[in-house]
C-alpha cells in the first residue's frame, strides 16, 4: 500500500476502501496525521490493518489509532469487533500482555509540598514496590487465595486485604469479569502469576507522579478532580507473567485446533469461533488474566498511597487522594453498538486502545455521565501526559474507542543502540525529572526518543473528535521497571 491509496474523510480520517485489496471484507480506517499515516505504511502496521479486515465477520472497520505501530497479530491501536453470537475471538487482538491498562490518582498535593520529599518518595516507591522480571511480590499468596483473585479482581484485595470499596465504581467494569473455571487455567499459568501481584514488571510499565500543568476543559476538570498545579499519579502495569503464559497457552492451543482448517493471511491472526470449546476458554482465561490485572493495579496503588501518607505525614482523606479511573488498553469485551444502523451485541477486541464512551453511557461512573468517561493516554518517559474524555462521535466513528498512548515509532533494540552513550537518568533530571530504576538497559530502552510526538496523537485524537482534551499533566518523578 502507499499513501495515494487511501481516501482523505475527514479531519485526521484516512480511509482505505475494501476494493483496494480483494482479501478484505472491511474498509479499513486509520486516524493520524500524514507523517504518522506514511510510518505505518512504512513499518507493515497497515497491512496488519488490512489482515484483520480480511477477518470472517468483522463489523464495521478495520481501525487504528494514531499510536499506531507494529505488534503482534493486531497492530497496536488496533480495534475491530465481530457478532457476539456467531463471531471469533483472537488472542492476536489483544496480545500477551493481557488488561495492561493506567490508572490515575489525583490529589490536592501542591508543588511546593512535594518537591522536598520528592527524592524521599522515589526511593520508598523503588524499595516497597517490586519492579523490573521480577517473581517476588509483597502479597503471599497459596493458590486457593490467587484463585479468588482471579475470580474477584480488585474486589477482592478490597475485602480480603487493602483499599475502599467506593474506589471499586472508578475501575472499568468495575474491576471484575465474570471467571468461574481455574480448570481452564494451566499449572505454568498458576506457577508464573500467584508470586506476582502487586509488582509493576518492566518494559514501557511505570509509575509516575506528575504536576497538572494545563486545563482545557474545567467543567471535565472539575469532576474527574483535577486542579492545575496539584500532584497527580500514573499507574501503567498489566496482567504481568501470568497473562503473558494464558496468552502463550491459548495462541498455542487454538493455533493447533484450527490453523489447518481455517485461512488467514497472518497465523498470528488465528481465531476460535466465540462459541467453540477453545473459544468459550480463552474468553474465561481472558477474564482472570484481567481481574489479576486490576487486583494489581489496585495493590500498586495502595502501597503507593502508603507512601504519601507516611512521607507527607497526612492521611489520603487530608492529602485528598482520589482514584479517577483504571482502564484497559489490551483487551476483548462484548459491547452493544449501532453498525450500519442496527444495534448490535459484539465483541470488541482492543489492542492498544481503550474505551471513549460518551456521556451518559451506563457503563461509566455516575459521577462522570455528565460529562463522558475519562481517557487516560500516558505520554514517553520524560514527557507529557493527558487526561480527555469520551464523546458521542467517538462511538459513532470508533465503536467507543481512542489512542492508549504516544506509540513506539523506534523498536527496542533500535532504542538500545540511539541511546548508547546516553546517560538518561542525568538527561531526564537535567529536564526537572527524576528517575528511579533498578535496569539502566530498561531506561534505554524506553527514552522519549523511542516514542512518537505525544502532542501529535493528542492533535489526531482530539481533532478528530474521538476524544476531548480535558488537562495536561508534566511528569516529576518516573519509576521503572
Amino acid at each position: 500500500m502507499e499513501l495515494k491509496d487511501f481516501d482523505k474523510v475527514g479531519d485526521f480520517r484516512w480511509l482505505l476502501p475494501r476494493q483496494k485489496n480483494s482479501s478484505m471484507k472491511v474498509d479499513a480506517e486509520i486516524f493520524a496525521t500524514e507523517d504518522i499515516l506514511a510510518a505505518a505504511v512504512g513499518d507493515a502496521s497497515i497491512d496488519q490493518v488490512i489482515n484483520v479486515a480480511s477477518l470472517p465477520g468483522i463489523l464495521a472497520h478495520s481501525f487504528a489509532m494514531p499510536d499506531i505501530h507494529y505488534g503482534y497479530g493486531f497492530c497496536i491501536g488496533g480495534v475491530a469487533a465481530f457478532p457476539a453470537d456467531t463471531g471469533i475471538v483472537l488472542p492476536g487482538g489483544v496480545g500477551y500482555d493481557i488488561n495492561c491498562g493506567v490508572r490515575l490518582l489525583t490529589t490536592q498535593i501542591e508543588l511546593e509540598q512535594f518537591y522536598p520529599v520528592r527524592e524521599k518518595i522515589g526511593q520508598a516507591i523503588l524499595g516497597r514496590i517490586p519492579t523490573g522480571l521480577t517473581d517476588k511480590s509483597n502479597l503471599k499468596l497459596n493458590k486457593k487465595e490467587f484463585i479468588d483473585v482471579l475470580k474477584n479482581g480488585a474486589e477482592e484485595i478490597v475485602k480480603h486485604y487493602c483499599g475502599e470499596k467506593e474506589d471499586l465504581q472508578y475501575i472499568e467494569s468495575h474491576g471484575k469479569l465474570e471467571f468461574s473455571a481455574p480448570e481452564i487455567i494451566s499449572d505454568k499459568a498458576f506457577e508464573r502469576g500467584k508470586t506476582q501481584v502487586g509488582s509493576l514488571g518492566a518494559g514501557n510499565h511505570f509509575i509516575e507522579v506528575q504536576v497538572v500543568d494545563e486545563i482545557f476543559d474545567e467543567a471535565a476538570a472539575r469532576a474527574f478532580g483535577l486542579k492545575k498545579g496539584c500532584i497527580s499519579i500514573m499507574i501503567h502495569t498489566g496482567s504481568r507473567g501470568f497473562g503473558h503464559q494464558v496468552a502463550s497457552d491459548y495462541i498455542e492451543r487454538i493455533r493447533k485446533k484450527n490453523i489447518a482448517r481455517i485461512t488467514v493471511s497472518d497465523p498470528q491472526l488465528v481465531y476460535a469461533d466465540i462459541r467453540s470449546p477453545e473459544g468459550q476458554a480463552y474468553l474465561q482465561a481472558l477474564n482472570a488474566a484481567s481481574n489479576f490485572a486490576w487486583a494489581n493495579r489496585h495493590l500498586l496503588m495502595e502501597d503507593l498511597v502508603a507512601i504519601f501518607e507516611e512521607i507527607l505525614g497526612s492521611s489520603r482523606t487530608g492529602l485528598k487522594i482520589n482514584l479517577v479511573y483504571d482502564q484497559a488498553h489490551n483487551i476483548a469485551k462484548f459491547e452493544r453498538h449501532l453498525i450500519d444502523g442496527r444495534e448490535l451485541d459484539v465483541l470488541v477486541h482492543r489492542k492498544g486502545a481503550t474505551r471513549a464512551f460518551p456521556p451518559g453511557h451506563h457503563d461509566i461512573p455516575e459521577k462522570y455521565r455528565p460529562v463522558g468517561q475519562p481517557v487516560i493516554i500516558p505520554g514517553s518517559m520524560g514527557t507529557a501526559s493527558y487526561v480527555l474524555k469520551g464523546t458521542q462521535e467517538a462511538m459513532k466513528i470508533t465503536l467507543g474507542s481512542s489512542a492508549h498512548g504516544a506509540g513506539r515509532r523506534l523498536s527496542r533494540h533500535k532504542a538500545i543502540k540511539l541511546a548508547a552513550d546516553m546517560n538518561v537518568r542525568d538527561m531526564l533530571k537535567n529536564k526537572n525529572i527524576l528517575v528511579f530504576s533498578h535496569s539502566s538497559m530498561g531506561l534505554r530502552e524506553e527514552i522519549p526518543e523511542a516514542y512518537k510526538e505525544i502532542d501529535e496523537v493528542i492533535k489526531v485524537t482530539d481533532g478528530s473528535g474521538i476524544s476531548e482534551k480535558v488537562a495536561r499533566m508534566l511528569p516529576l518523578l518516573v519509576v521503572k521497571g
